[in-house]
């Protein structure tokens, strides 16, 4: 069993340099000799029922995929809300290259684990397989490194800015960021807690209690600024992470909410926040219900998402296609299992109906439907909860998608689509059902949340070592020194 973090210790009086994120996270991306091998992405997954489920998906040159199961055991005490998945550790001569994971859970608890980069060696494990209904690749670097006991209710969004902070939010109103070297408590982010204004229907709250609880965060790409969107709130919060303060505060107009479906008795409250790149430069998305609204950087609504019929929809996130020109598409996954590719660029836009007979305001534009995949036709008949976007680097800049989607019926799917297909759809007039569903894992869990990473080739004549963990840590304090340099300069 992993130590537990004391947070305690943590002073109030933190310096608020020590939050000062500037470094980017570092990709690793495969080499056109790596790209010919076939391709493993290790994939995890949370559930209502407690159960933490890693696997890892094959997939060969002619798109067949094998599952193998990498670890699976009951990690929390209640349902596992989400996860996250930091950048790989730095590549270095004779060592293997680790990634930390995250999972929160209504329990209170962040529990945090160091998983391999590296596809895990199948010498002596065929005799495992052999007596296992399912095959199973075990990784004896995959370890449990201690519990976060730094908020005190349910996690609600995790994520990994850099390898060396790890960034939490909660339905206690508060957003912690804590440094991964020794998971001390850097500081911690107040959110108002908002006044009653009535009960909205469906609410969960306890009978007097108002509504409170971050549901998301984004953290731009320059690690300087953030965006949070919380319950009961029909706005949405900057902050600056600069000085860990609050920078400004947009609320939902009435006109605003009406756009996208949020009437008068409705919450109003965004709970999907994602920052994205286009053409048009830097813009950030905020999901309701069941809709969705684009903002550009001077905070001017720039279109809504979702066209009618309004369905519910779960995960937002921002596909690049092309990252020299910024080409980037806006990927959404909703009730009727589709991941539907919507384009925000200006000249893609439909214009917006104008007023009835001179009165009230033009609606807002609305953004292309440009490809879809899943649904009826692909045999997903229930909800997609959430998904991840994997690009595979293939010959002669024939690069593709992997998105493994999960959904509240226990199944995995694999769908692969090329990137040269979204950008023909992307030129198309009408929607195109792009990609292909490549496999399907049924992992007998009520999948909640998604994440996955492309796993970095293991390179040849590297053994286990058992000092891995310890050199880690000083890699991390390295990190940290840099960034510590860059702030003073």
């Amino acid at each position: 069993m992993g130590k537990r973090k004391r947070t305690d210790g943590a002073p109030n009086g933190v310096q608020t340099k020590d939050i000062v994120i500037l470094k980017k996270a570092k990709t690793n991306e495969p080499s056109s000799a790596e790209s010919s091998s076939p391709l493993t992405i290790q994939i995890v997954t949370g559930s209502y029922d407690r159960i933490l489920h890693g696997m890892t998906a094959t997939i060969s040159a002619d798109d067949q995929v094998e599952f193998a199961d990498t670890f699976l055991f009951n990690a929390h005490n209640s349902a596992i809300r989400c996860l996250a998945l930091s950048p790989p550790s730095a590549p270095e001569p004779g060592k293997l290259q680790k990634v930390m994971l995250a999972s929160g859970s209504s329990d209170e608890r962040i529990n945090v684990y160091n998983i391999s980069a590296h596809p895990p060696s199948r010498k002596n494990q065929e005799a495992l397989s052999s007596v296992a209904p399912r095959k199973i690749l075990e990784n004896p670097k995959n370890r449990e490194l201690g519990t976060l006991l730094h908020h005190s209710s349910t996690i609600t969004k995790l994520a990994f800015p850099t390898r060396s902070k790890l960034i939490s939010a909660s339905e206690d109103s508060t957003i912690a960021v804590t440094r991964t070297r020794d998971w001390s408590l850097l500081s911690s982010i107040k959110t108002p807690v908002p006044k009653p204004q009535g009960r909205p229907s469906g609410d969960t709250a306890a009978l007097g209690a108002t509504p409170a609880g971050v549901n998301d965060f984004a953290v731009h790409p320059s690690m300087k600024l953030m965006i949070s969107v919380s319950r009961g709130e029909r706005c949405m919060r900057l902050w600056n992470l600069m000085t860990a303060k609050k920078a400004g505060v947009l609320n939902f107009s009435k006109d605003i909410l009406q756009e996208v479906g949020e009437g008068k008795h409705s919450s109003g409250e965004g709970r999907r926040v994602v920052w994205g790149t286009t053409e048009d430069g830097d813009e950030y998305c905020v999901g309701f219900d069941r809709d969705a609204l684009v903002f550009g950087m001077d905070s001017t609504p720039k279109c809504r998402v979702m066209p009618d019929p309004r369905r519910k929809i779960h995960e937002l996130s921002y596909v690049i296609l092309n990252a020299e020109s910024d080409s980037s598409l806006l990927a959404v996954s909703t009730e009727d299992g589709k991941i539907m590719f919507f384009s925000t660029r200006s000249e893609d836009l439909t214009p917006g109906k104008p007023p009835t007979e001179g009165k009230g305001k033009t609606s807002l534009p609305t953004a292309k439907l440009v490809a879809q995949v899943g649904g009826k036709e692909a045999g997903v008949l229930g909800r997609i909860k959430d998904f991840a976007v994997i690009r595979a680097f293939g010959k002669d800049g024939k690069d593709s998608f992997v998105i493994p989607a999960g959904s509240s019926d226990g199944k995995l799917r694999i769908f692969k689509l090329a990137v040269a297909e979204l950008e023909e759809a992307r030129r198309s007039k009408t929607t195109q059902t792009v990609g292909k569903l490549l496999g399907t894992y049924e992992t007998q869990n009520r999948i909640t949340c998604v994440e996955a990473f492309s796993m970095i080739p293991r390179p040849e004549g590297v053994e286990d070592s058992e000092d891995e963990f310890e050199d880690e840590f000083e890699d991390d304090e390295e990190e940290d020194e840099d960034e510590k340099d860059e702030d003073e300069d």
